[in-house]
């Protein structure tokens, strides 16, 4: 990637190129002893920064939401999100790098068996205000209730704590909580495909989103993307296929 100056100036207007990484989705980013920020989005954001030569600012937040906006807001650069037709007013984004499968988990003594047991009236849901999920379930489900949890990794507790009939979220979050408590299982299929991208805001212009979409397809074909998944742990999402 030869970066052009004004693609660099369009990333940079703050001096700085300053990624917005969201830590309530483990597959994305978490935090390491020290309590710095790690994962394949902060792997992907020193590589972006690296190819522009320029100097790296995380912008850390604990949920998909905070995260979109900062990037809508200009307060960061760019960031990593799942593609949403809302979340696309205002950001530009690349085709993705990574495939997240969205799951449904419930009690074991529910009543719920098929995804197509879980929009009833009698219902309630809890997703991760603002996340992919939360955006998608809302245009999707006609009868269930759903219940926004103040982030992703606080889905499990709410639905918990409020009794609730469903949790939905991202797979490998809801097989981990559910290995915290007894007596919860996920539904056998996956309710969506989370198309993981990077995003930079649209008023950038053309170039700058040209460009962004240039180096995602260059991490996916080198392999940067398949090596930071197995570098750092991930199992069960998928390097997206070429666009």
């Amino acid at each position: 990637m030869k970066p052009d100056p004004s693609v660099i100036q369009a990333f940079t207007p703050a001096g700085k190129l300053r990624a917005s990484i969201n830590l309530g989705n483990p597959i994305l980013a978490g935090k390491d002893a020290s309590g710095a920020a790690v994962g394949v989005s902060v792997d992907l954001a020193r590589a972006f920064a690296a190819a522009l030569g320029v100097e790296l600012e995380l912008v850390v937040f604990d949920a998909a939401g905070k995260s979109v906006q900062a990037v809508s807001e200009e307060r960061a650069d760019f960031g990593f999100f799942a593609v949403d037709p809302l979340r696309g007013e205002t950001i530009e984004f690349t085709e993705p790098y990574v495939l997240i499968e969205g799951y449904y988990m419930v009690r074991d003594a529910s009543p719920i068996r098929h995804n197509g047991d879980v929009d009833q009236s009698q219902n309630r849901v809890a997703v991760g205000k603002g996340s992919a999920y939360d955006l998608f379930l809302t245009r999707e489900l006609k009868h269930a209730q759903i219940v926004r949890a103040p982030t992703s990794p606080t889905v499990v507790q709410t639905f918990l704590d409020e009794s609730l009939e469903v949790a939905a979220g991202v797979k490998q979050q809801l097989e981990s909580d559910a290995r915290k408590a007894s007596g919860l299982r996920l539904l056998d299929e996956r309710f969506m495909v989370i198309r993981q991208a990077m995003g930079v805001p649209k008023s950038r212009g053309a170039a700058a989103a040209h460009a962004l979409h240039a180096f995602v397809e260059e991490m996916k074909a080198s392999g940067f993307v398949a090596e930071a998944l197995e570098r750092h742990g991930i199992v069960g999402a998928t390097v997206a296929p070429a666009a």
